[in-house]
Formats: C-alpha cells, sequence, structure tokens
C-alpha cells in the first residue's frame, strides 16, 4: 500500500486498483475449482507444502500478470500516466471479477463454499506452513523496499523533478509494482480478500510520522499486520463462538474510513 501510494502520490491509492488483489483472488480462485484433483476443502492448505505453494504461487502468478497487463497497456509513448493507469486498472479488475463469477458458475458445492470462505478473508487456515511458505516473499520485498525510500521521497515532488534528480523513474514505477504484486499477491493467496488495510496503515503512519518513506515504509509494514491481528481478534471475540470474516470486518471499518478520508480531501481541495 505505502508503496503504491508513494507511486501515484496519493495517499488514497490502493494495490486493489492496479489489479494485484483481483488477480491474486482470480489465481486463488482458478487454483480451487480448475485443479480438484488437488482437493479444495480450504485453499489446499491439507495438502502439505505443495498444496500451499500452489495456492501461493498461483494467486502471485495471476495477480503479477495482472499488474503487468495493467502496466503494458498505461504506458504511452514510454511514458506511464498516473490518470491512465488507474483507468486502465478498473478495466481490468472489471475483467478479473468477471473471470471471478465464471469460476464461481463452474464450482462444485464443496468448492464454491471454498471459493466463498476465502474471498471473505481469514486467518483461521493460516498455520505454520502457510507461513513458511509465505515468508521468503515477504522478506524479499522487504529487503528489496529498503532501497526504494530515498527514490520515492524524490519522487514526491514530481515525475520532472525526479527525473532532473537522476532518478529512473520508469525503473522504479517498474519495482515497485512488482513488489506489490509479490508482496500483495502471496499473503492473499494465504489470507483471502482482506480489503483496506493497505490503503489505511499508510495514512495513518503519515499522520504520525510525515510523509519520510524511510518512516512510511517500515511503520506501515508493522501498522498494518497489528491491524489485521487486531481486526482477526475482534472477528474471533465479538459474537463469539460466532466468527466473523476478517474482509468484513475490514471493509466495515474501512470504507467508511475511506469516505471520509475522500470528503477531508475534497475540503481541503476548496
Amino acid at each position: 500500500g505505502a508503496l503504491v501510494q508513494g507511486l501515484f502520490r496519493n495517499p488514497l491509492a490502493d494495490p486493489g486498483l492496479i489489479g494485484v488483489n483481483a488477480g491474486a483472488a482470480l489465481g486463488a480462485a482458478g487454483f480451487i475449482v480448475l485443479l480438484p484433483l488437488l482437493g479444495a476443502a480450504t485453499v489446499g492448505f491439507q495438502l502439505g507444502l505443495w498444496g500451499v505453494a500452489g495456492a501461493m504461487l498461483s494467486a502471485f502468478a495471476l495477480s503479477l500478470l495482472t499488474t503487468a497487463l495493467v502496466w503494458r497497456l498505461a504506458r504511452q509513448h514510454g511514458q506511464v500516466a498516473v490518470t491512465r493507469l488507474l483507468l486502465v486498472g478498473v478495466a481490468v479488475n472489471a475483467l478479473a471479477g468477471s473471470g471471478l463469477g465464471l469460476l464461481s458458475h463452474l464450482a462444485t458445492d464443496s468448492q464454491l463454499r471454498a471459493l466463498s470462505f476465502w474471498m471473505l478473508g481469514s486467518l483461521a487456515p493460516s498455520h505454520w506452513l502457510a507461513v513458511a511458505c509465505v515468508l521468503p516473499a515477504v522478506l524479499l520485498s522487504a529487503l528489496l523496499c529498503v532501497t526504494l525510500p530515498a527514490s520515492l521521497n524524490t519522487l514526491s515532488l514530481g515525475e520532472a523533478q525526479a527525473r532532473l534528480s537522476g532518478v529512473d523513474v520508469l525503473r522504479l514505477q517498474r519495482r515497485c509494482v512488482a513488489l506489490a504484486a509479490l508482496s500483495v499477491g502471496s499473503v492473499t493467496a494465504v489470507i483471502g480478500m482482506v480489503g483496506f488495510i493497505g490503503l489505511l496503515a499508510p495514512h495513518a503512519v503519515r499522520l504520525l510520522t510525515g510523509p519520510d518513506h524511510r518512516a512510511v515504509l517500515p511503520g506501515s509494514a508493522l501498522l498494518g499486520a497489528s491491524l489485521v491481528l487486531l481486526a482477526d481478534t475482534v472477528a474471533r471475540t465479538a459474537f463469539a463462538p460466532v466468527e466473523l470474516p476478517l474482509g468484513v470486518l475490514t471493509g466495515l471499518i474501512g470504507a467508511p474510513t475511506f469516505l471520509w478520508l475522500l470528503r477531508q480531501r475534497s475540503h481541503a481541495a476548496t
């Protein structure tokens, strides 16, 4: 979330806008529906190492493919305009949504339950084997993000100023998109669709520390993880023994907050 917001120079940007979440959802849905020989009770988490890795890799591959498609269509004359990127992202997200609808139509009853459970988001199917599969991707993303704060700080002044300062803007954009696909796609494959965390955590960190990406990137990672754990705790205990889907709870909190932020920015602009 912080990478995408820094890239777009907009605190209301979200990885879902460029197809990362939609691609991950389509990949995991394809794993559930099109590979029934691997099982469909959850997203393959009873299958051992290869089942978890298969779910994660399929979600990551589709998120990366979707993001690459958005990036390819958004480029014009060697440049990537933020407005064009967002518009193409909306169209590709709609296409991925249609794919999810088709897979839901083709799924059996057990597959449809697994798909619905996964899309609502939950930490329930997560265990140490899943953590072992996702951890390399998350660590790799974190290590590569260490090299980006200075360039993102310069980019916040504008693309023209960043180029004058020696920043390879196109390369930076590619790296940000690829890292967003790697981190979000891999994690989404395990816990499902959990919205608004990537939007709210960076915004909250900026309110506390300012816009410096040396603080925003690590702070967003820590705060985002804390928010997910807090939301999961509330989801498990608020109506015990019934457990609320994690994605539903974050949506109930995140959507009104997003609308409030949008209204605040509109008032600030006027």
